[in-house]
């Protein structure tokens, strides 16, 4: 089991003041991935009742700037959150449901980094979204 991170340290590590808003929104991301701010409304109100979509939002933007969060946007899609940064990984989108699930990049050589013509940018991450059906989803769906 992975240890649960000091968030109030990557808070301070980011140059970011230390905010019990900010506190619920990055531990509402690192314990519920790929969430929508809507969902991480409700969570994040458990704990504070009377906290504000737009200062759920603002957090969610300041700790997106600051790196410690990731937003993703699939097509079709509002933005989500998630707390895995620093790294080139993927993700894969269910078209019935919307679910979504990482997906690590390629080990030892990184052929999505790699494109046939740059254009003269240092190119440093990748972005891909497979799409597909979950197992969740594959099994509703009759043969």
């Amino acid at each position: 089991m992975v240890p649960a991170p000091d968030l109030a340290r990557l808070l301070r590590d980011a140059g970011l003041r230390v905010t019990r808003q900010r506190l619920e929104v990055l531990a509402a991301v690192h314990a519920h991935p790929h969430a929508d701010t809507g969902s991480l409304l409700q969570v994040v109100r458990d704990p504070l009742p009377t906290v504000s979509h737009q200062a759920v939002y603002d957090a969610l933007h300041v700790l997106t700037s600051a790196g410690l969060v990731r937003a993703i946007q699939p097509q079709g899609s509002s933005t989500r959150y998630e707390a895995r940064v620093g790294d080139n990984h993927h993700h894969v989108v269910c078209r019935s449901c919307g679910v979504v699930a990482d997906v690590d990049c390629a080990v030892g050589e990184t052929p999505c980094l790699t494109a046939h013509t740059d254009h003269g940018f240092a190119i440093d991450e990748a972005e891909v979204v497979y799409w597909g059906t979950c197992p969740d989803c594959a099994a509703r769906t009759p043969a």
